[in-house]
């Protein structure tokens, strides 16, 4: 599994890359995390506002941190 946390780095940006690694941490998940700074490969996601969570590929969370259920439920759809 491919999770990428899209933003500039800003403090929400960082929030949302501890709490999706300590809810992979917490399951066990089979994930790579991966933090992506770069406005045009943001940008290329269609995603206008950060932070955002992109699971293999797929755009879950757009605009704020995401919720540990949310994170647990899509570290739960990928196996």
């Amino acid at each position: 599994m491919e999770i990428k946390i899209l933003g500039p780095g800003c403090k929400k940006c960082d929030q949302a890359a501890e709490r999706v690694a300590a809810v992979v941490a917490e399951t066990g998940a089979d994930a790579q995390i991966e933090k992506v700074t770069d406005m045009m490969t943001i940008a290329g996601f269609g995603v206008m506002s950060t932070p955002a969570v992109v699971v293999d590929g797929e755009v879950k969370c757009v605009g704020k941190i995401p919720e540990r259920e949310e994170i647990a439920a899509w570290l739960g759809g990928g196996h």
